[in-house]
């Protein structure tokens, strides 16, 4: 048996194709899986469980389907994501986990998180993301109403993409390194929960990473986004191969 593996597939409804794409591996691909696991960003944006969407509700319907089926779902929140709640999950079958998590993998240790966290020099995100994550201020968003949820969260998206052309136009290199992991905070993530192997997404840098610890080695998984195709690891008792879908 496999467990499956994705992240960042920013579903949106400008972008039909991709969740169609989805809708066709969950009914498919999926069902032959021991496990799923979502790490972060299934959506482009999520201001609450009330959000309207019908491919949210296509996407939930596809989900509890595959949790019927046998196979056990498991979410861990984004960064456009980090709202969806116990309503949506219970829509869509599947277990919310905290970000970061540890389970056992094929009789392994396995860290799985989103991956933002690991983006440390980019001080700015960070600083929101502490923001975001406050219970109260959660709650104070969520009881406002819908339209001043939405307008909310056009003027943050609009704000992160004029700051990250920003960055760009001064410099392209730099804000490659602080869209990217820390390499010390990767480090320090495997010293602080004494596993050998890490799997999150978040960069949109699909690659294997071999990390030397200063005490062993360990492997860092990244995974791709479904901007233009569809990204799986498929993980078994033997191994993980890392997945394109057209």
């Amino acid at each position: 048996m496999t467990t499956l593996f994705i992240s960042d597939l920013h579903l949106d409804p400008s972008r039909p194709a991709i969740t169609a794409l989805f809708l066709d591996f969950l009914r498919n691909q999926a069902r032959h899986a021991e496990a799923l696991y979502i790490l972060g960003d299934l959506f482009e944006a999520w201001i609450g469980d009330d959000t309207p969407s019908s491919a949210a509700d296509d996407v939930a319907a596809a989900l509890h389907e595959l949790h019927e089926s046998g196979v056990p779902v498991f979410f861990i929140r984004g960064n456009r994501d980090f709202l969806v709640g116990d309503d949506y999950a219970a829509r869509a079958g599947m277990r919310i986990l905290p970000d970061p998590a540890v389970i056992e993998l094929y009789g392994k240790p396995v860290l799985l998180q989103h991956g933002d966290l690991l983006c440390t020099d980019d001080t700015a995100y960070q600083a929101f993301r502490t923001q975001t994550r406050d219970p109260a201020f959660q709650a104070q968003f969520l009881a406002q109403p819908l339209e001043a949820r939405i307008a909310f969260a056009q003027q943050a998206r609009a704000a992160s993409q004029a700051h990250q052309s920003e960055m760009k136009k001064d410099d392209q290199a730099t804000f490659e390194t602080i869209t990217d992991v820390a390499p010390a905070e990767v480090v320090a993530t495997f010293q602080r929960y004494g596993v050998d192997t890490m799997i999150h997404g978040h960069t949109h840098r699909p690659a294997i990473h071999s990390v030397d610890t200063g005490t062993r080695t360990c492997t860092r998984i990244v995974l791709g986004d479904w901007y233009e195709q569809g990204s799986v690891l498929r993980v078994d008792a033997d191994g993980f191969t890392l997945d394109t879908l057209g």
